[in-house]
């Protein structure tokens, strides 16, 4: 009498043999215990040379992050004695940093065995896809780069960004962004593919500038008592630059008034004090001699 057996599934067979293999080691392992003392120490080595390994990629690590710190010190106190613009400085001294960093990295890949070549063709694979996704931010280092060769300012110039209408003092140009405090102590942080990009104006690059004022009087005074009382009040300014000429004009036969146009030259850091304390002078010089200023009035007439 014969009885018919199915073969096991393919799944169910491996398994059998996958049971049959685990049964067979554990029966070496109770013959022969020494095995696992062995294995252990065929391991031990490795464990003792990935151990010497990490302990010298630390020490690599130390040692290196205080040579990195000294040519960074170097560097700076080289800037410093050659008189290099601070903008150039906070610019070129983080380049140099991560650069030294990024070499310290693959030197300690290195002493782990990792092939450096393969590193830089994964970096440089991952590079691309890295490079479309920010851009925006090579973008502003390129802007950086230009804003330095090309010098339109530095840090302590006051600019005036016209794409936005952005204005303040220059206190840090980063490799990224450029930083500007405003006279009422903002903060306005602009990237520098946008700076390099659009037009601005260099308030403080030279230092001297010419305050223009117009002032408007009634046609019923005598203009050259008002121009000579413009020049008096001018040359009593103390913030004007004496070697430059002052100039007197007029402007405009306006609707309801003659503007008279003064013009002088002062140092760029005295504009707005000047300015300002220009304007007061001039209102309180023509009231003392009775020159009207005209201004906005409706006459209304009621016709009975």
């Amino acid at each position: 009498m014969f009885i018919a057996v199915e073969p096991l599934p393919t799944s169910a067979t491996e398994t059998i043999e996958i049971l049959n293999n685990a049964q067979q080691g554990l029966q070496q392992v109770a013959e022969n215990p020494g095995v696992i003392r062995a294995w252990l120490e065929g391991l031990l080595p490795d464990v003792l040379s990935f151990a010497i390994q990490f302990v010298v990629a630390v020490i690599v690590y130390l040692i290196a992050s205080r040579l990195i710190h000294l040519v960074l010190k170097i560097v700076r106190r080289s800037m410093e004695r050659a008189n290099t613009d601070e903008g150039v400085k906070q610019f070129v001294l983080p380049v140099i940093k991560y650069t030294l960093y990024i070499i310290l990295i693959f030197v300690i890949m290195g002493l782990f065995g990792i092939a450096t070549t393969s590193a830089v063709a994964v970096l440089g694979s991952a590079g691309v896809a890295v490079g479309l996704a920010v851009q925006g931010s090579l973008s502003n280092l390129a802007g950086g780069v230009l804003i330095l060769l090309l010098k339109p300012f530095k840090v302590g110039d006051y600019i005036v960004e016209h794409a936005h209408g952005n204005e303040g003092t220059v206190v840090e140009i980063s490799i990224f962004y450029t930083t500007l405090t405003t006279p009422d102590n903002r903060v306005i942080v602009i990237p520098n593919g946008s700076l390099s990009n659009s037009s601005l104006t260099n308030v403080s690059r030279l230092d001297k500038r010419r305050i223009d004022l117009v002032v408007g009087i009634g046609y019923e005074a005598d203009i050259r008592k008002a121009k000579e009382v413009f020049y008096h009040v001018a040359e009593q300014e103390s913030a004007r630059l004496p070697e430059e000429e002052i100039v007197v004009f007029v402007d405009n036969l306006g609707a309801s008034s003659v503007d008279l146009g003064l013009r002088i030259w002062v140092g760029a850091a005295d504009y707005w004090t000047a300015k300002w304390r220009l304007t007061e002078n001039i209102k309180a010089a023509l009231d003392e001699n009775q020159i009207s200023i005209p201004y906005q009035q409706i006459d209304v007439q009621i016709k009975q």
